[in-house]
């Protein structure tokens, strides 16, 4: 058997493997704990796009001053988007803090 062919038939089956995977993307919707209803409902939208588009949602709520003193707030808030995601998407992480910010991250269903 020639060795270089066998070489382009490894390379090639390669290149059709790369072509028909789909990358995941992580894509980040930033909240703060205040947030309004038609804030929220803006960067909701945004999430249900990029779900049904495949990706990933990281889901960010940053804390500012006092608002460090109110997280039961933020916690209220994360668990209002993962309701609202429920029937799109599953909640991967749940919240958690790290440092000033609590983070959650979606995936598509």
């Amino acid at each position: 058997m020639d060795f270089g062919k066998y070489k382009y038939e490894m390379q090639k089956r390669e290149a059709e493997a790369r072509k028909n995977q789909k990358t995941i993307e992580i894509k980040e919707v930033k909240f703060r704990p205040n947030t309004d209803t038609h804030d929220y409902d803006v960067k909701m939208r945004n999430v249900f796009r990029f779900l049904e588009a495949g990706d990933k949602v990281k889901v960010t709520l940053r804390f500012r001053g006092r608002e460090m003193a109110h997280q039961d707030i933020g916690a209220q808030l994360l668990q209002r988007v993962a309701a609202d995601i429920n029937e799109i998407g599953k909640v991967e992480n749940m919240p958690k803090m790290e440092g000033r910010q609590m983070i959650m991250m979606i995936s598509p269903r």
